[in-house]
């Protein structure tokens, strides 16, 4: 599908949809859990649909109901072989190779797009020193065996969804473990999630001095009944954006207090000279005089298109750095949002680790023509682009949206923007 996204600048009022991160960790551990979940959420994705088809294949039983998502937790005689029909998302499988293991299921894990590309390999070889049997170092690929507690040792630095997957798992097992890293845990926001979420269901889980996790054995999911899931900040991220750079954006349904590091949002475009306000149920962000400035992306990786497009409206040179790992996300984002910003006119240096962006825009007289990638971010990126500097932008291949954001064209329109599908 592609899109053609009009001139006309965004303002008004959005509500923020549920959040993908925190809603692949409630349906995981309500799929574990003693007794039946509501998971208290307004949206739904590919991403999603993907954790909850793959939970189903190994016995859980999920209902979409009027306030959310029904889960019935996973039958203990469900063994047959399964396929885990992953889709794209990288969270389905990282999370559930190791709680497969641990639960001693056989299952097939497929996946679509650039999953399989995705770094998974070392995961894969810790749990094979666990007593799992896996086939090949990437997808497809088969697990059986019973996951065994003890020591597991993984860099910081790849994904922070690694030690997820084993927060989840290791609980479940008869013997304590220990989570090692060997370097400094990138994105550890999303770690804190799950361990928020985790505690919710009476898991036990302590941090260690020498920088991992003790997760002790025997002890089981209660579900708490019902699991309100947060605002998505990430997603949010865009709309605050389009605030910043030109007119008045307010969001409602975001939590201040929320583990999800991508509520650095603020902070950052206060830094860029936005200005922002924040009331009991909703944060309004209003443009300023944006200057450039230089930002650590190793912790708040989703956050990069939308701050190349802060970029690109800011005054001076903005360093976005330590972005390296950006290069094996749905796209090579570092080299996509480089050739994105270049063909609207703005001037950007690609480095290994990141880009420097000059700010100003100098499109052509005829419409831009870019493509997604395959990756949502940089379709909402573009489109909040199009929109805050008043170009038109033809995006091919706009339905990647639908992995984290489906209705975000909808909402787009709605705050006035235009997008017509071509």
């Amino acid at each position: 599908m592609d899109i053609k996204i009009g001139k006309n600048a965004l303002s008004g009022r959005v509500r923020i949809i549920s959040s993908k991160s925190d809603g692949h960790r409630a349906l995981i551990s309500a799929a574990l859990a003693d007794r039946d979940s509501l998971l208290l959420m307004d949206s739904w994705s590919e991403d999603l649909e993907a954790t909850a088809r793959c939970l189903e294949s190994l016995g859980a039983e999920i209902t979409k109901e009027t306030v959310g998502i029904l889960v019935s937790p996973i039958r203990e005689d469900k063994k047959d072989h399964s396929v885990l029909d992953c889709g794209e998302s990288g969270s389905t499988l990282r999370f559930l190779l190791p709680v497969t293991g641990a639960l001693g299921h056989s299952a097939r894990f497929e996946g679509r797009g650039q999953l399989p590309e995705r770094p998974i390999g070392i995961l894969m070889e810790e749990l094979e020193q666990h007593g799992c049997t896996l086939s090949g170092g990437q997808l497809p690929t088969e697990i059986s065996g019973q996951l065994r507690g003890g020591r597991y040792t993984l860099p910081g630095n790849i994904s922070s969804q690694f030690a997820t997957g084993l927060l989840f798992a290791l609980p479940l097992l008869e013997k304590n473990s220990e989570i090692r890293l060997t370097t400094r845990l990138e994105s550890e926001s999303y770690v804190e999630m799950t361990l928020h979420t985790l505690k919710k269901f009476g898991i036990h889980i302590e941090k260690t001095e020498v920088g991992g996790y003790q997760v002790y054995g025997g002890q089981t999911y209660r579900s708490p009944g019902m699991i309100p899931i947060q605002g998505d900040w990430s997603n949010a991220s865009f709309w605050l954006t389009a605030g910043a750079i030109k007119g008045s954006i307010t969001c409602q349904g975001l939590d201040t207090h929320s583990p999800q590091g991508d509520k650095e949002i603020l902070a950052l475009l206060e830094k860029f000279g936005a200005e922002i306000k924040t009331y009991a149920n909703e944060i309004t962000v209003l443009a300023g005089t944006l200057k450039g400035c230089r930002i650590d992306i190793s912790q708040i990786p989703d956050l990069f298109p939308a701050l190349c497009i802060v970029a690109a409206a800011a005054k001076g040179k903005t360093e976005l750095y330590h972005a390296e790992r950006l290069r094996i996300k749905e796209s090579d984002r570092l080299a996509a949002m480089a050739e994105c910003l270049h063909r609207i006119g703005v001037e950007v240096q690609e480095k290994p680790d990141g880009l420097v962006i000059t700010g100003g825009v100098n499109p052509p007289e005829q419409p831009v023509i870019v493509d997604s990638y395959g990756d949502h971010r940089i379709v909402m990126a573009m489109a909040v682009a199009a929109a805050s500097f008043g170009i038109e932008i033809i995006i091919n291949g706009a339905e990647a949206v639908n992995k984290s954001y489906p209705s975000f064209f909808a909402e787009f329109q709605k705050l006035g923007g235009v997008a017509d599908v071509l």
